[in-house]
């Protein structure tokens, strides 16, 4: 007996030897090294590895900051067109620093939810590196959410503080929270106890004094000596596998999720983000930066990067605008512009595009949705920009995964994604990228990572010889619309809340601007009439702008599938 269990297990031993033989001559054929574009063709299965001389950091976000402070005091670290605001690094710093202090003098402290709500403001990217010095978790939070969307959010990640603005444009944020927790009315600053919202003390307005909020001016000189020796102290304890950013997605499936990111998994992806565009040895890089900074897009590509590399962000407006942007470009000297597929749609769109001076320009970046090709060889035509890249990824991976490299050929610009990036592994991906969570949903967390740390994406994608890869459709039932995620369930939802409707299905639908736009294929109750405008009417103010059906139409019925199923549509 003893002898035919030493015999299975040396068997087993032997195929497991022999396993890992073959997935090491695997990982060996299909790796391909990205620090330049690959040469030679090497792939011959749907796997590569991206392989690169330069190791993963493992610094925290303000580590990186710090870093360049100390390389570069006196450049500018930040531009705000719209009220004239330049901040050089040592002065940014200083306010980081400041805030730091004054966030844990309110009584807020490692590991609680901050949720930054608003727009393009100096405030938001002030917040990001001042939550991360101290350890709090920035959350952020979509400008455009209405009611019901942000306490769906402030409650899905149990915030303790919201920062905002008063309001912006028909967004009033100090009313909807009021409509929240009504017991701000009477609560002392950073004392509120609401029913609600159970889990938030505080609310910090940017711009104004509101009942029981505080303003951030005096949160900003609420620290003293104490509180600037426990920052110090909390150096010392951050570590950069620590969760440090909730982004809500919808991912694949149901309602917005938070996706937990790491310092170690934003601080790498800007990086090797910088690295493939060339920000390591280009100098004064100015980057114009429309992309919201609630989206990865903004908040990693533009705010981590310039903690990286020490570059200079200008924000043409507060809230996007394609004649800013111009504007921007040309009065700022920009060298690379950023922007959604959409956004440079529009930016092509303006009557005073030939009058522009795109001189300083030499790339840019664009992400966020699939970007159709003529739309690449326009800006390079209409703007001079040679070194301009797709990037593709997700919010669960940080978000970079592939990216093209400046001096590819315009077909490679034009039609596919990018190559594979440093230290990350495509069959679906794995990397440092990969998110550690959706924050406090094991269930939907289990259902997109393996055991193994494969990150499911749900596109499907083919792969050349060289590791580029080209993003052939999706699998999952998602809507793009102008670089915003939109998952049709949770519109479909709020939709059977009409009482005049029964059923509701959402789809998206090709649109030259926005790449897709949102359309309800909707079946009345019996007997009952209803409008297209009607339904759009019923939905503004109570959904984000952007989710608000473009199109509505009224059906009978839906498509069956082969065994009597309704087939979504």
């Amino acid at each position: 007996m003893k002898k035919n269990v030493f015999v299975f297990i040396q068997t087993c031993l032997c195929i497991s030897y022999t396993l890992k033989l073959f997935f090491l001559l695997l990982l060996f054929f299909s790796a391909v090294h990205v620090d330049n574009p690959p040469s030679i063709p090497t792939l011959t299965t749907s796997y590569v590895h991206g392989i690169s001389s330069h190791s993963l950091l493992s610094s925290t976000v303000d580590q990186c900051l710090q870093r360049s402070v100390e390389r570069h005091p006196d450049r500018e670290a930040l531009v705000f067109m719209q009220n004239g605001m330049r901040k050089t690094f040592a002065q940014f710093y200083q306010d980081v620093e400041q805030t730091a202090a004054g966030l844990l003098a309110v009584g807020l402290k490692r590991g609680d939810r901050l949720g930054m709500w608003g727009p393009n403001i100096y405030e938001w990217i002030l917040m990001q590196f001042a939550t991360a010095k101290t350890g709090i978790i920035l959350v952020s939070v979509n400008p455009a959410y209405q009611l019901q969307e942000v306490e769906f959010a402030l409650r899905k990640v149990q915030c303790n503080a919201v920062v905002c603005p008063t309001q912006f444009k028909t967004q009033r944020y100090c009313d909807m929270l009021r409509q929240l927790c009504p017991e701000m009315e009477t609560a002392s600053p950073g004392g509120i106890k609401s029913s609600r919202l159970p889990d938030l003390h505080t609310v910090i307005v940017t711009d104004s004094q509101q009942p029981g909020a505080l303003h951030l001016k005096d949160v900003m000189q609420a620290g003293s000596s104490q509180h600037y020796q426990q920052l110090q102290d909390l150096q010392k304890k951050l570590s950069c596998d620590d969760p440090i950013n909730i982004q809500f997605t919808s991912g694949t499936t149901g309602k917005p999720k938070g996706a937990t990111l790491s310092h170690h998994n934003i601080v790498n992806n800007a990086y090797f983000i910088g690295a493939r565009i060339g920000y390591s040895w280009k100098k004064n890089v100015r980057i114009c930066l429309p992309v919201p900074l609630y989206h990865c897009f903004g908040s990693v590509g533009g705010g981590m990067v310039m903690a990286v590399y020490g570059t200079t962000v200008i924000f043409p407006s507060t809230g996007y605008d394609g004649h800013a942007n111009l504007v921007a470009i040309e009065k700022e000297k920009c060298t690379f512009m950023y922007g959604t597929p959409t956004m440079f749609i529009d930016m092509l769109s303006q009557p005073d595009l030939a009058q522009i001076d795109f001189s300083s320009v030499e790339g840019g970046i664009t992400a966020g949705s699939p970007c159709p090709p003529e739309v690449i060889r326009k800006v390079i035509n209409a703007t001079g920009a040679k070194e301009m890249l797709i990037g593709y990824g997700t919010t669960e991976n940080s978000p970079v995964t592939f990216c093209g490299f400046p001096i590819d050929s315009m077909e490679r610009k034009t039609e596919t994604a990018g190559c594979i990036c440093p230290h990350t592994e495509h069959t679906e991906w794995l990397g440092y990228c990969v998110m550690l969570e959706y924050w406090k949903d094991d269930e939907k967390t289990q259902e997109c990572i393996t055991k193994d740390r494969w990150y499911k994406t749900g596109d499907i994608a083919s792969l050349d010889g060289y590791g580029y890869c080209k993003i052939e459709g999706r699998i999952k039932d998602l809507i793009i619309r102008g670089g915003e995620n939109i998952y049709p369930a949770e519109i479909e939802q709020f939709l059977h809340t009409h009482p005049q409707i029964q059923e509701a299905q959402v789809v998206g639908v090709k649109d030259e601007r926005m790449g897709e736009e949102v359309c309800a294929c909707i079946r009345l109750k019996a007997g009952q009439e209803c409008t297209a405008e009607e339904i759009k009417a019923y939905c503004k103010g109570k959904l984000a702008h952007y989710k608000v059906p473009r199109y509505v139409t009224f059906v009978q019925g839906y498509p069956l599938t082969v065994t009597g199923k309704e087939r979504h549509m």
